[in-house]
């Protein structure tokens, strides 16, 4: 699997709560972050590398992209290339927030890649009869997140999301709030701060494990528990602490170039 940076760590462990048998190999492409400011070229390109790699030094049995913005420009690239491999890609998690809002309107947090998409838009148009959907750019968010800067991740969230008193469980508020890029849980208690407690926060992490696991079938491994590689093609140190922080892994981050 592979993210722009630690973002994905959020979907990895959603995938080893699913999956705990299975082995995983991590890849953060710090060094090229962040995909959601990038070209969809760019972002195609380094897709198509780090699949090589894990695929020629790994010999992988699954790739997830655990980036929505990487998801968006490179997912039908990559499975026109690796045809015979399963590829599992993320998107924010619209659909199960129509299914669980009241009120029938959402707020959407996302890059400005993810949500200038073709694959957003028309993910976007056929729900548009059932809610309304406040989106909002959150340029620099996701590289807030990277650095582990607190006052100015918390200083986005309050300038990216709606005014508090647009968010609640009356009518005509907004109860459901959508995280569209993998690094956003790790500003949640950020963001708690200013919707408020009843509103309800929406990630894609179980969803992807679980498709994960229907995709794989019976290539689901069994047996002992499996481990982690962490890979990054910038500041290893930050992914490894970041992993033991989120997921209390004690795996060593090794560099990467790519």
């Amino acid at each position: 699997m592979f993210d722009s940076g630690i973002g994905g760590l959020s979907v990895l462990k959603a995938l080893r709560a699913e999956l705990p048998l299975e082995d995983f190999v991590y890849v953060a492409d710090s060094a090229h972050a962040p995909y959601g400011e990038r070209d969809d070229a760019y972002v195609i390109a380094q897709a198509q590398a780090i699949a090589k790699y894990l695929i020629t030094a790994h010999r992988i049995k699954a790739l997830v992209v655990a980036c929505n913005t990487a998801t968006a420009a490179a997912i039908e690239v990559l499975r026109q290339t690796h045809p015979r491999l399963p590829i599992v890609g993320v998107e924010p998690a619209l659909k199960p927030a129509v299914a669980q809002s009241t009120t029938r309107r959402i707020a959407v947090l996302a890059t400005r890649g993810t949500l200038e998409s073709a694959k957003f838009r028309a993910l976007l148009a056929s729900l548009a009869t059932q809610a309304e959907f406040v989106c909002r750019a959150c340029d620099g968010l996701a590289d807030a997140i990277e650095r582990e800067e607190a006052p100015e991740i918390r200083a986005l969230c309050a300038y990216y999301l709606p005014t508090r008193d647009q968010f609640g469980l009356k009518m005509g508020q907004i109860d459901t709030l959508v995280l569209g890029c993998t690094h956003y849980p790790f500003a949640s208690a950020e963001l708690r701060e200013f919707i408020g407690p009843e509103v309800q926060i929406i990630d894609n992490g179980a969803a992807v494990a679980q498709q994960t696991r229907r995709v794989m079938g019976e290539l689901s491994r069994r047996g002992t528990p499996g481990h982690c590689l962490l890979f990054s093609t910038g500041d290893g140190a930050r992914l490894q602490q970041a992993a033991h922080h989120w997921l209390g892994l004690e795996t060593r981050a090794q560099s990467l170039s790519i």
